[in-house]
């Protein structure tokens, strides 16, 4: 059987999608928008192909999600020496 993993309701579907809608970075916007697809009910690998992404990506977002709350769907710093330009 497979585990599902529960996903922090906080904040409601509705509340996650007013934030992607005011969200600067698309990539996070994509995440909220893909958990509160899923929050609504979608299938995970529905809720990500619909935005764009791999299950295994919403998963991760949902890790993260749940640890840190919206802030932990943001971009992480890239490792390596910064770019001259």
């Amino acid at each position: 059987m497979w585990n599902t993993l529960k996903i922090r309701d906080d904040l409601s579907s509705a509340d996650l999608r007013g934030l992607a809608r005011k969200e600067p970075n698309r990539r996070t916007a994509m995440r909220l928008l893909a958990i509160a697809n899923a929050l609504d009910g979608m299938s995970r690998a529905e809720a990500a192909r619909v935005v764009g992404m791999d299950r295994q990506a919403l998963r991760d977002a949902v890790v993260r999600y749940n640890a840190e709350g919206v802030a932990g769907l943001s971009d992480r710093p890239k490792p390596g020496r910064a770019c001259f330009l």
